[in-house]
């Protein structure tokens, strides 16, 4: 698994959870996982249970993170005492409880009866995670593909290229990307933005990504082995976060703009 995807499985019982507190985990020894050819981190399930059991045990008990690591040694080792163990065992019940409950399930009224979950918007992913940003390799698409992949017209297409919200690569070609990008301008026409109107938000992305890329670039410039591999990383990570924090921004002005 890679580290988005653990940290998706752990969010629903441990919100408050990053790539940042895993890699700190990771720097603490007290979960170690594989690194691909590239420098990218691959969990097995055991160290996702590893995680799981740190996490429980910081949450559920309070314990400092020294004592933690010595109960893993324990169990590592087959020492480990029958509460340790069990406390490992009731984190992974939980979690199973949690995954086989009710999918229809939701919050009680007054009266007692169950009250239907709110309707999930299929527009609205949620939090952007780094592993959603992992950039596709090699993926190059034709015009006639992106205008037969995006559903578009050849004349919003040169919309799009003449506002700068789609740049061809070399040769012409486009990246996975633009069909995206071309996707949400498009539903974004069906409101009456024009092209030149999301003008705004390729200038705000641009200057993001500066932001970012300053910050990236020292850490590419090291030495080290894995220096791009780690800088890329971090590129994902800040990306990831200034997305959520423009998002968060947006609803925030928006609910003013409405009075709510």
């Amino acid at each position: 698994m890679s580290i988005g995807s653990v940290l998706d499985l752990l969010r629903p019982d441990f919100p408050d959870i990053t790539i940042s507190k895993i890699r700190f985990l990771e720097s603490e020894g007290l979960i170690r996982p594989e690194r691909t050819p590239s420098g990218y981190r691959r969990f097995s399930v055991a160290d996702y249970e590893r995680l799981r059991f740190v996490l429980t045990a910081q949450r559920d008990q309070y314990l400092p993170l020294k004592v933690i690591k010595e109960q893993l040694e324990a169990i590592d080792s087959g020492a480990a005492t029958l509460g340790v163990r069990e406390a490992r065992a009731r984190a992974h019940s939980r979690h199973s409880a949690a995954e086989a409950g009710s999918p229809g399930s939701g919050p009680a009224r007054a009266d007692g009866t169950e009250q239907a979950p709110p309707r999930r918007l299929g527009v609205v992913p949620g939090e952007i995670t780094p592993e959603e940003l992992r950039v596709e390799v090699g993926v190059r698409l034709t015009r006639a593909d992106l205008l037969d992949k995006a559903g578009i017209d050849e004349r919003f297409l040169d919309d799009l290229l003449r506002a700068g919200l789609i740049v061809p690569g070399p040769g012409g070609f486009f990246e996975s990307d633009a069909v995206t990008l071309a996707r949400a301008a498009k539903s974004m026409a069906e409101f009456g933005l024009e092209a030149r109107h999301l003008r705004a938000f390729k200038l705000a992305a641009d200057r993001e990504a500066a932001l970012v890329a300053q910050i990236a670039a020292p850490i590419a410039k090291s030495r080290d082995a894995d220096a791009r591999a780690r800088a890329e990383e971090t590129v994902r990570e800040l990306a990831a976060l200034s997305l959520n924090l423009h998002a968060a921004l947006v609803k925030a002005a928006v609910r003013a703009a409405l009075g709510n």
